[in-house]
Parts: structure tokens; sequence; C-alpha cells
């Protein structure tokens, strides 16, 4: 039986909660390891410690692991800009908005997932059957997250501006109720919470990311954990077990299925059709001049809508020391090659 979800059932599940809300980190854990090295790493619910615990990669540390837990991207970035983190994940766009700001930040590795989980949804028996019906119609949406930029990226495809919808800014738990209640035409939003409507049959994809969006996430490094040699070859060991953590995801789907539901407190089913849908699909891939410029769009668009005050040049804020035997970022995701 499926269950029903509750609007506070959104409120759990913030490792992909990436926005340009404000917020700060929760007492972490650390993890243990030899040596007297420290690696201060920024988390969100569900996401690096989770993913690296499940799949056995923080056996054997020769340096130790302190966790602070961020509600989303943008604040765990302000703590990579003030040195109170060395490296966290994030989504496409956090990195665009820090730039922007001018933070002090390096992506340092990324991943290519599928864009399916990136969807714009409408209501169980909406009358709104293609992109092009939106015109007039209220869209609600995170400011600054990655679905900001896939409405844009969907409405531009369509023939449609973003002033041709009437957009409201909601964070998801908002979003959510605003959506079920009919007070907004349409949501866009990501993966699990287009798994949570699925699952819940409360609404239908009237549009997703795939071939709109880059479908990219980041690892994100302060420069002066990059400066400091023994800081870097922790973040290259790190980094490393990411990559082989996120290859256990692919093969062990129902098992990191569980494990995710019990740390973010989605229900099974909904973590798993995330999983299938987006989260599995994830390879790694170097930091190259294709990933550059595919930032550099979003970084542009969103400066041309006045939602950055200034240009950016993204590739001053990449380090491509990590790339060694990466596959390039244009590597299809796996289920879109």
């Amino acid at each position: 039986m499926r269950r029903r979800l509750a609007p506070a059932a959104l409120l759990l599940p913030l490792a992909l909660l990436l926005t340009a809300c404000g917020g700060s980190a929760s007492a972490g854990s650390d993890t243990d390891g030899q040596g007297s090295l420290t690696l201060n790493v920024g988390d969100q619910k569900g996401g690096s410690e989770a993913i690296l615990r499940a799949a056995g990669e923080l056996k054997g540390l020769d340096y130790k692991i302190k966790w602070s837990t961020f509600p989303s991207g943008p604040p765990l970035l302000e703590a990579v800009n003030a040195k109170a983190v060395d490296i966290g994940g994030v989504g496409n766009t956090p990195p665009v908005f820090a730039a922007g700001a001018g933070s002090k930040i390096k992506v340092v590795a990324a991943w290519h997932g599928a864009s399916k989980g990136e969807a714009i949804l409408v209501p169980k028996g909406s009358a709104l059957k293609n992109p092009t019906d939106l015109k007039g119609k209220s869209v609600a949406v995170a400011q600054g997250s990655s679905a900001h930029y896939q409405l844009i990226a969907s409405l531009e495809q369509a023939g449609l501006k973003l002033g041709d919808v009437k957009v409201k800014y909601l964070q998801p738990a908002d979003a959510l109720a605003a959506f079920t209640s009919g007070k907004v035409d349409a949501w866009a939003v990501w993966d699990p919470y287009t798994s949570q409507v699925l699952q819940a049959k409360q609404g239908s994809i009237l549009t997703n990311g795939a071939g709109v969006v880059n479908g990219l996430n980041f690892q994100v490094a302060a420069p002066g954990a990059l400066a400091d040699k023994k800081k870097a070859a922790a973040i290259k060991d790190y980094l490393q077990r990411l990559r082989r953590a996120q290859e256990w995801v692919y093969g062990h789907q129902e098992e990191w299925a569980k494990v995710w539901a019990k740390d973010t407190g989605l229900p099974y089913e909904v973590a798993l059709a995330s999983v299938k849908r987006s989260n599995s699909t994830r390879i790694a891939v170097a930091v190259d001049k294709p990933l550059i410029a595919s930032e550099q769009q979003i970084a542009d668009t969103f400066t041309q809508l006045k939602l950055i005050p200034k240009k950016v040049d993204f590739a001053d804020f990449v380090d491509t020391r990590f790339n060694a035997d990466l596959p390039p970022s244009t590597t299809p995701a796996r289920g879109e090659g």
C-alpha cells in the first residue's frame, strides 16, 4: 500500500535541498581515522557521509573527518568561503551564485547524472499538457536552486520567458502545500520530491530536465585547503572514495535505498524510485572545458535576469588537478547513453 505523504515529510530529505535559502550547520559527527590531520567536510542529510559509510569507504582512513551538516548548498558554500569547511558537495547552481558573490571556492570534482528527476510537476487532474500551456500560469520554485534554472531553460525551449509565468518563490515544504491545495498551477523541483509526488499520486510530470539541464553535482573545496599539501592529499583520497561509493550505489540500488530512507526519513518506495530515476545514474567526470562552458551558460542566464549582480567567469572557480583518468563531462549519465 502506498502511503500518502504529509507536507512534513518534505522537511526530512534535505540532501537535495540545493536552494538559495540561508541556514547554518548542525553539529556533525566525527569519523575515526589514523593520524593527526582532520579534514572538515560539509555535508547534507543523506549525503556523502551516508553513502561512504554504506559502501564501506570510511574504513582505513589515514586522516580524520569532521562532518558538518548543512540544510542546503548555499550555506555550505558560505562555510567553504569562510574556511570553516575544507570541502563539501552541492548541485550545479549554488556554485554559480557563490561565484557571483565573489566567494573563495574551487570546484574540484563532478558527477554527471540523469536529469529525469528535475521536473515541472502539475497536480492530478491538471488541464496543462505541454510546457507551452504554462503561459500565464503560476509556478512554484525555490529561488537560486537547480530547479530555478531548469524552469528557465524549459520555458525557453517552449518559446517562453520567465516573465511569461507567475513565479512563486517557495521552499519545497511550502511549495508542496501550495501545489496540493491548488494555489499554484505547477511546481519546478527535483528528486526525491519528484518521486514523492508521483508515488503519492498527487501529480504528474509536465516536462523534465533531460536534454535541458546539465545534470551535474560538484564537490567544492576551499583554496586554502588545496594549498596545504597534506590536506590536498586527503582531499584526493576522499574524492577517490566518493567515486568508488557512487559506483557501489549503481550495483546496490535496493540496499542504498534502504540506507537513504533510514537516514532521511523518506518512505522506502520513494527512496527506491528516486535512486533508480536519479541517484544511481551518476558517473564521475572530469572538471573540463565543456563543464565550465555549461556552468558559464547558467551563470550568464542568471546575470541577464539580474539575479546575479555581476558577470561571472566560472573558469576562475575550478581546480582541475584531480581530473586524472576521468571521462569527459559530456559522457552520458547512466540511463541517458
